[in-house]
C-alpha cells in the first residue's frame, strides 16, 4: 500500500498519522515482549530489579492500550507484522538479561533513544494536524524519558559492550519502526528538517 500523495509531492496526513498510530503500537507491544522475557530472567538472576522491569512494563502496556484505543477514531488498525515484533521482543528480552543485568539496562537505553528520535518527529508533525494525538504521544513521550534516564543512571560501567550493543540494538529499531510505517519514519524526518531550514 502506497501512501496516497498528490502532484505535488505531498503525502496525504491522514494516512501517516494512521502509521504513526500502527508503529507506535507495535513497538509497545514489542516493548512488552523485551521487559516480559528480562522479568523472566531476572527473578532467577537479578531479583533486586525485577520490581522496576515490572513498572516499565506496567507503563509499556498503557501505552499499548491508549493506542490501540486512538486507532478507530483514525481509522488506523494494528500493523500486520506484530509477530515480527513479538518474537524480535522476546529474544532481545532474553539474550540481554542472559548477557548480565547492565545488558539489560543498555538495551532500554538503546531501544528508548531511538524511540525518543521518532517521537520528537511525531510531535513536531502533530502538532498542527492531530493535537489529540500530540498530547497523547507528548505524555507517553515522559514516560519513556524516565525509562531512558533509569537506564543510563542504573549501568554500572559503559565498556564495549555499550559502544557496540547501543548502536546496533538502534539499528534494528530503526528498520523494524521504518518497515511498519512503510518508510514514513523517514520522510517525516526530512519534512521536519525542510520546515526547520525555510
Amino acid at each position: 500500500m502506497s501512501n496516497p500523495s498528490s502532484r505535488s509531492g505531498r503525502r496525504d496526513p491522514d494516512v501517516t498519522i494512521r502509521r504513526i498510530l500502527k508503529v507506535n503500537h507495535a513497538g509497545e507491544f514489542g516493548a512488552i515482549r523485551i521487559y516480559g522475557a528480562q522479568i523472566l530472567v531476572a527473578r532467577r538472576l537479578f531479583p533486586d530489579i525485577v520490581p522496576t522491569l515490572e513498572e516499565m512494563r506496567k507503563d509499556e502496556i498503557d501505552h499499548c492500550r491508549l493506542f490501540r484505543e486512538a486507532m478507530p477514531a483514525r481509522g488506523a488498525k494494528p500493523c500486520r507484522v506484530m509477530s515480527f515484533w513479538s518474537l524480535g521482543g522476546s529474544v532481545l528480552g532474553l539474550m540481554t538479561a542472559l548477557s548480565g543485568r547492565n545488558m539489560i539496562w543498555i538495551c532500554t537505553e538503546a531501544v528508548e533513544s531511538t524511540v525518543q528520535r521518532h517521537l520528537e518527529d511525531q510531535l513536531a508533525f502533530l502538532q498542527k494536524r492531530d493535537p489529540e494525538l500530540h498530547a497523547l504521544i507528548g505524555s507517553i513521550q515522559e514516560q519513556e524519558l524516565a525509562h531512558l534516564r533509569k537506564a543510563e543512571n542504573s549501568q554500572t560501567r559503559r565498556g564495549l559492550s555499550h559502544a557496540l550493543f547501543l548502536p546496533v540494538v538502534g539499528v534494528l529499531t530503526d528498520v523494524m519502526i521504518w518497515l511498519s510505517a512503510w518508510g514514513d519514519s523517514s520522510w517525516m524526518r526530512a519534512e521536519m528538517a525542510r520546515v526547520r531550514r525555510g
